[in-house]
């Protein structure tokens, strides 16, 4: 049996002010919970298990294709613990916090999700059950990079609770072995973001995928947003294969196009140039815009962001829903960014990449 505890209640609620009120307590009880969980296991071993969420700079849909993808992993992130059980099953108590319909909309991708990292690091759980609870400061909202941070996660607590030392390497493999329940076939991007933390070049090739850890010549200031729309994953990049299929010739067009652009923004990150960063990430979401991955919602927030002061701003993930992000060269535009997303989005959030 798998049971799964979540904070959702107000996915089930009709009413705005009712949504609105329980969502609110729900919140509240996720910290009270968070706290709580805390003081029971000890902070420096719920630090061990941490996987961070990410943004994607360049790269969406085209990096499944083994063009290269630039990547930066943002400081919320996910922990997780696991406790094993007399009686056989697994249970998961999720604590994350989360965009309204997140949770149920990922129930059935995640508790497959779940099932394939035990199953990958040799759990039985017909034999011993497992109580695993999910917690953290990254918020589930698509294009976050969450389901990563997930897997990647229960595959630190696994570690620790089996006991079993994993390399990073292998915590790796066991969170691209989960993000399959949520993603059919993953770039592997996410989970590495989610392992390894910072800003990387990451690319897919036949064999093992090459990524890079880069080294930056300055601060890079993101601000970014949420539509509040939850997207799938699988859904959206099969969308995209099938536009692929049926025209090969335009797709080709557009990778070729995204290459080059990717090589210039790799260029301008080494190089700090924030102005140039902050144009080709436009031309990127111009991209993602031909590639039918962006909607109103997103071009909206990114066109909002502009406005007050961005320099770049962009679409970021799955599209179609999710996420933006907006380049902002110093602390105050960065403030004076989010001032303005917050008016338009239901979520806004701020990170450095360094």
């Amino acid at each position: 049996w798998f049971a799964v505890t979540t904070s959702s209640m107000s996915e089930y609620a009709s009413a705005d002010h009712a949504q609105e009120v329980t969502r609110d307590l729900s919140a509240r009880q996720e910290e009270s919970a968070q706290r709580v969980r805390q003081e029971r296991i000890g902070a420096a071993c719920l630090k061990r298990t941490r996987a961070f969420g990410k943004l994607i700079l360049f790269g969406e849909h085209f990096v499944v294709y083994k063009a290269p993808a630039l990547v930066g992993a943002v400081a919320a992130y996910t922990d997780c613990d696991v406790e094993f059980t007399g009686a056989p099953g697994i249970e998961v108590v999720d604590l994350r916090p989360a965009v309204p319909g997140y949770k149920v909309e990922k129930a059935a991708e995640g508790e497959e999700a779940v099932k394939i990292v035990l199953s990958h690091l040799g759990v039985d759980t017909e034999k011993r059950g497992a109580k695993i609870t999910f917690g953290g400061s990254l918020t589930a909202v698509s294009g976050i990079g969450a389901s990563a941070a997930q897997v990647v996660s229960l595959a630190r607590a696994l570690s620790a609770a089996l006991p079993r030392t994993l390399s990073e390497e292998e915590v790796n493999a066991a969170g691209y072995e989960g993000e399959k329940g949520y993603h059919g076939t993953p770039s592997g991007v996410d989970n590495t973001a989610a392992t390894y933390g910072g800003v990387l070049r990451f690319q897919r090739t036949d064999g093992a995928p090459l990524f890079t850890m880069k080294k930056l010549a300055a601060p890079v200031r993101i601000v970014y947003a949420s539509t509040g729309i939850t997207a799938s994953t699988t859904k959206v990049v099969g969308d995209v294969k099938a536009k692929k299929e049926a025209d090969e010739a335009w797709f080709g067009s557009l990778l070729a196009r995204y290459t080059a652009l990717a090589a210039k923004g790799e260029a301008a990150l080494d190089a700090g140039d924030m102005a140039a960063l902050g144009r080709l990430l436009d031309e990127n979401h111009a991209l993602c815009q031909e590639l039918t991955v962006s909607c109103k919602e997103l071009d909206d927030l990114v066109v909002a962001a502009r406005g007050a002061g961005a320099v770049g701003a962009k679409m970021s993930g799955t599209g179609r829903g999710g996420l933006m992000l907006a380049l902002t060269p110093t602390a105050e535009s960065q403030a004076a960014v989010a001032k303005a997303l917050e008016k338009l989005a239901p979520q806004v959030w701020m990170t450095t990449f360094a």
